[in-house]
């Protein structure tokens, strides 16, 4: 019996070391949470890392609307990805103020119905302002990108 439990006993610190590899990879990643504006709207923040990033690519389908925000880094096309943007979303013809957070990453995506919006990013003062239109079963997107002088890159390495 000593021989035996003694076998094991390699066996079982294998197996705790491969577990506490498996649960710190684990703890490496997790979802962005999913939250919710006063006015009932769900959506989700993230982007800033690779594998979240990733993430916000895959399921942004999924979701009504997809905004992104980037500053441009000075050449022709190249772009770095920014976070700390407030994002404002008003029903573009009764003005109804549905969303009026802060993206804590470069991806925001919200659960908008279908309509026509008016979306407001403001980012180090500066304000830009698009439409953007949700049709039933679809996937809206909106791309904002602030000039070259403005806000601190989150991610250099992926250009949006």
């Amino acid at each position: 019996m000593t021989r035996f439990l003694a076998s094991c006993r390699p066996l079982a610190l294998s197996l705790a070391v491969l577990g506490a590899v498996g649960a710190a990879q684990a703890a490496v990643f997790q979802n962005p949470s999913i939250q919710m504006t006063p006015q009932g709207v769900e959506f989700m923040c993230g982007g800033s890392g690779g594998e979240e990033r990733a993430f916000m690519e895959m399921v942004s389908p999924r979701w009504a609307a997809s905004f992104q925000f980037a500053a441009n880094q000075g050449k022709a096309g190249e772009r770095s990805a920014v976070a700390g943007v407030r994002l404002r979303v008003r029903d573009a013809y009764n003005d109804f103020q549905l969303m009026d957070v802060r993206a804590d990453g470069p991806f925001l995506l919200a659960r908008l119905r279908p309509g026509t919006y008016t979306v407001e990013a403001t980012m180090d003062g500066l304000t830009l302002i698009q439409r953007l239109n949700v049709v039933q079963g679809g996937s809206a997107k909106a791309l904002f990108v602030w000039p070259s002088n403005l806000g601190q890159p989150v991610q250099t390495q992926a250009a949006l």
